[in-house]
């Protein structure tokens, strides 16, 4: 079977999608019908195909004729769930503009993630066609194919949308590129975490410069780049990173008070009180790190190709991305690093929601009731008599078991830490968490707990 990419697009833009499943992608008739109840509203679920025992739903529009909001979407799925377990639903509305694909993850000892690819009139689509190319059936796979073929396919086509695979393929590229311009750090693992943590802070920053909120300026990081090479000379004196950069990071960003120098060489930047920024142990423990200008100049490059969006609008073309893209790359690379945590798309918006609204919630709170941001305020007593409340679960998992014997001696003698590469035990540890970032978490917890508990946090 030769599958039609212009015929694709034909099948979308008319919304016929029956005929794309059965005609095109080789899937079989189905016509069940599933009546969801969410009152004061119900929807009509029409089925248009199946593969093996996996549905394709067209949901109606609510009687505005628009699509049902992400809350009740994820309502409508779980009630077909118990229905179709299997399945894929796509929502349109009456205009014929917007569609909305849904494919709900599902994983043992996990909770279930929905997976929205939206669509709107003029799009090119592309990334959901070449979604749609890859769960085709023909005739020679029917003899042995079964249900966990087919979710397998739909799983590899719709666990990540195009776009944020084709950013994560670039990124590790960059990863690996930027990993090379570090100098002063001798141990690999630590060059990589480091190199993580860098490009975890600078897409941070990408996404709030692109709402204006770095001296408001959208191309703050490459302006200021530029900056500092024609002031000092390109190559010659204090490089971007040194005399630029961790000040942005550990002065700006990190800190609330601030020099009139600093405020003259980073310009309005606001606080984001969430540790992001902080002076990191491996800052701490390599003074003398230095990376070239040229490192910075290519991921602003790549970071440049994409369009930033600080917000879940639905994205209209096929270069951009939202906090989306971060939580992918934190289970990826990063968070395992960094945290050793795992976060949702939803938990990625809720972290940089927490690094801005909060900070700004609390400044506003101190102006209306100072007293109670004294030192001795009933605030800081809150973090002081129970600090774990204000840790979170995964940061806090295991580390009040006691360390195997082999694991713990490494932590103040490097030459006993040939284990610490491996797994680490279950009991103790976060998915795919090894003993290297078991202790890294372990310690900043530590780090955390008594600065909350001695009145450190005020």
């Amino acid at each position: 079977m030769v599958v039609s990419e212009s015929r694709i697009r034909d099948y979308l833009k008319s919304a016929n999608f029956r005929d794309l499943f059965i005609r095109e992608l080789g899937w079989d008739h189905y016509r069940e019908r599933l009546h969801v109840d969410l009152p004061p509203d119900s929807y009509l679920l029409q089925g248009v195909a199946e593969k093996r025992g996996m549905a394709v739903f067209v949901a109606a529009p609510d009687e505005y004729g628009r699509i049902p909001e992400p809350a009740a979407r994820r309502k409508i799925e779980k009630q077909a769930a118990r229905s179709v377990h299997e399945h894929i639903i796509i929502y349109v509305d009456s205009a014929g503009t917007t569609q909305v694909w849904q494919w709900v993850k599902r994983e043992a000892g996990k909770p279930d993630r929905a997976r929205e690819y939206t669509l709107h009139a003029g799009q090119s689509g592309e990334p959901l066609i070449q979604n749609l190319q890859s769960i085709t059936f023909t005739l020679d796979q029917e003899a042995e194919l079964d249900l966990v073929e087919v979710t397998g396919k739909v799983r590899a086509a719709f666990d990540v949308d195009k776009v944020t695979k084709r950013f994560y393929d670039r990124f590790k590229t960059e990863h690996d590129r930027f990993l090379g311009f570090i100098q002063g750090m001798e141990e690999q693992g630590d060059r990589e975490w480091y190199a993580s943590l860098m490009l975890n802070r600078l897409m941070f920053v990408y996404f709030i410069q692109k709402k204006g909120f770095l001296d408001g300026d959208p191309d703050y990081l490459g302006n200021r780049l530029r900056l500092v090479q024609q002031r000092r000379g390109h190559g010659q004196f204090l490089s971007f990173y040194r005399h630029f950069l961790l000040r942005l990071f550990h002065e700006g960003l990190g800190q609330s008070q601030r020099s009139s120098e600093l405020d003259t060489l980073l310009g309005t930047v606001p606080y984001l009180n969430g540790g992001l920024f902080d002076v990191h142990q491996l800052e701490l423990g390599y003074p003398g790190i230095e990376i070239a200008d040229e490192a910075f100049q290519q991921v602003f490059a790549f970071f440049d190709q994409y369009e930033w969006h600080l917000d879940t609008r639905p994205l209209r073309k096929d270069n951009e991305i939202n906090p989306d893209v971060l939580g992918y790359i934190f289970e990826k690379y990063i968070n395992q690093k960094q945290m050793g945590a795992y976060y949702t798309k939803e938990d990625i918006t809720g972290y940089i929601s927490k690094n801005t609204v909060i900070p700004f919630l609390f400044d506003e709170a101190k102006k209306r009731c100072a007293i109670a941001f004294e030192p001795a305020g009933s605030v800081w007593s809150l973090l002081r008599d129970n600090p774990d409340r204000y840790i979170y679960e995964p940061v806090r998992k295991g580390v009040d078991l006691e360390l195997p014997a082999h694991i713990a001696g490494g932590i103040h003698d490097v030459s006993r830490r040939g284990d610490w590469n491996r797994p680490a035990a279950a009991e103790c540890a976060l998915p795919t968490e090894t003993w290297r970032e078991h202790v890294a978490r372990r310690q900043r917890c530590y780090e955390v707990r008594q600065k909350l508990a001695g009145g450190q946090v005020n």
